[in-house]
């Protein structure tokens, strides 16, 4: 009898215990702004190492793509924080009435591009050559490019995803991400410049973590260990992305093992995620002075109404101050 009661006494402290491990992984979603690939490692590779796990989080990152809207669907309840293309994205996002808050940018550059033919060094080279330019430009780049260098519209043709226009007409560039475009023209055989517009002035953040006001209010702990343990994952994945490539392979087969190990050699070359204030704050760091030259420069372009939108309201430092992940 005293054995039969030991045993069940056993039992339930194992059950205990389980049960008490199972509360203490909190179920957390994140949703990118792509298909898998180079430029989302951090975050998968946080997951494969176990680090979210570590933290206390059940994370699961979902996928996004061209015909997804993520904002909707964290409006919606159905993710936790979301993947913005940039800080600029957000701050717009915000000015349309969604309560939604930036609070880490995992790249200090963005990866934005025009890409030249060879004969073709610098951006104010390209004054009144043919630029392939998408639409969503004009909420963007494109008026930071014609402030800058005097380009105009007169300039523009579609930009279709498709580089073949840009490959038979040398008098042409067209726009760009860093890890992506640049790496087919590449492949194709075609000498190319690739022109960033971080390093001329650029304010713009990247792979943005933002995230419903009520997300922050009711779960900021979850949040401020999802930011620490993908900071975490960013730094692991840099020094070794095997872990995550193998999981971004899974959920894109269409990505490359060369196409990755392309984008994390530019991810390392350009300083993406290292660079810049990350370099001695952290990685994922945002700061007051490049949040405000996102929102000036979003005003002076008129994308933007200082009247219906407060600079404070569009992005918090709170989160993401204590993970101090150096490089």
């Amino acid at each position: 009898m005293r054995n039969r009661t030991a045993s069940r006494l056993g039992f339930l402290a194992l059950a205990l215990a389980a049960a008490s491990t199972a509360q203490a992984d909190e179920k957390f979603v994140y949703m990118t702004n792509w298909y898998a690939q180079a430029e989302h490692g951090g975050f998968y590779q946080a997951l494969a190492t176990g680090l979210y796990k570590k933290a206390g989080l059940d994370v699961t990152i979902k996928m996004g793509g061209p015909q997804v809207n993520a904002v909707q669907i964290a409006a919606a309840g159905q993710a936790d924080c979301v993947m913005g293309s940039s800080d600029l994205q957000m701050m717009q996002v915000r000015a349309g009435g969604v309560p939604i808050t930036t609070v880490a940018a995992f790249f200090q550059k963005d990866p934005q591009v025009l890409i030249a033919h060879e004969d073709v060094t610098r951006l104010d080279q390209l004054k009144g050559k043919t630029l392939l330019i998408g639409q969503a430009a004009n909420l963007s780049f494109w008026p930071w490019l014609k402030a800058k260098y005097g380009y105009t519209d007169s300039q523009v043709r579609p930009y279709t995803f498709n580089i073949q226009p840009f490959v038979a007409d040398r008098n042409a560039a067209q726009q760009g991400y860093l890890t992506s475009e640049p790496f087919a023209i590449e492949k194709a055989g075609v000498k190319a410049n690739v022109l960033m517009f971080s390093d001329q002035g650029y304010p713009a953040y990247a792979t943005t973590v933002s995230c419903m006001d009520k997300t922050l209010k009711d779960r900021s702990k979850a949040v401020a260990a999802f930011l620490k343990a993908s900071a975490e994952g960013w730094k692991s994945y840099l020094a070794d992305p095997a872990p995550a490539n193998a999981l971004i392979r899974k959920d894109n087969p269409n990505m490359s093992e060369e196409q990755l190990a392309y984008g994390v050699a530019k991810l390392k070359e350009m300083g993406m995620v290292t660079g810049g204030d990350a370099a001695t704050t952290g990685i994922g760091t945002i700061t007051d002075a490049r949040s405000k030259a996102s929102y000036d420069f979003l005003v002076a372009a008129k994308l933007l109404d200082p009247a219906k939108l407060d600079l404070g309201k569009t992005y918090s430092t709170a989160f993401i101050k204590d993970a101090k992940v150096l490089p």
